[in-house]
């Protein structure tokens, strides 16, 4: 796993062969960041890392910035991986939630600038994941939600749809409740 640009920039880790999580590729996470530093500034962002999966998402937040990250993790073997190089890279920014994302998100809490969801493909009730972040305490009127998906998936109908992109097979829809 690599980190792209900002403070830790190309710093790489070594993902362990038993985590599960499927990560975003490279070429997509350096283009959807690209997409999300011209509509937000991630100085002093607060964010929030849904399904963090290696946390790759997460510390590229932090690297360009961000003041604080929330990566919420269910499976233990990727919680561990995230905490490690949290520590490794002494990483105060970044704070840990070990459980299900959608009771996380549905929870009281700050609103963030930025709420980024990486489900897992095949996750049952995908379709209640972008209008459970949409619905969130969590989740205010300028908020930017990216929810990576399958290329299946359409979500251009909802009303806080901004546009979609793709890159190679990863395929991301952005989301703000306040439309310029």
């Amino acid at each position: 796993m690599r980190i792209i640009r900002g403070k830790f920039g190309r710093r790489r880790f070594d993902v362990p062969s038993n985590i599960t999580a499927r990560p975003t590729t490279d070429f997509a996470r350096e283009n959807i960041f690209n997409v999300l530093e011209n509509m937000m500034d991630f100085d002093g962002a607060s964010c929030i890392d849904l399904f963090a999966g290696t946390g790759a998402i997460s510390l590229e937040m932090v690297s360009r910035g961000a003041a604080s990250v929330i990566a919420v993790e269910k499976a233990a073997v990727q919680a561990r991986f995230i905490e490690k190089v949290r520590q490794q890279l002494n990483c105060s920014e970044l704070k840990l939630v070990r459980g299900d994302a959608l009771k996380f998100i549905a929870s009281p809490g700050p609103v963030a600038d930025l709420i980024f969801a990486d489900p897992p493909y095949d996750m049952e009730n995908f379709e209640d994941v972008v209008p459970a972040i949409l619905s969130s305490p969590r989740c205010g009127e300028e908020t930017l939600v990216v929810v990576e998906h399958g290329k299946t998936r359409d979500y251009s109908a909802l009303p806080a749809f901004l546009e979609h992109r793709a890159y190679g097979s990863v395929n991301f829809s952005i989301f703000r409740k306040k439309q310029d």
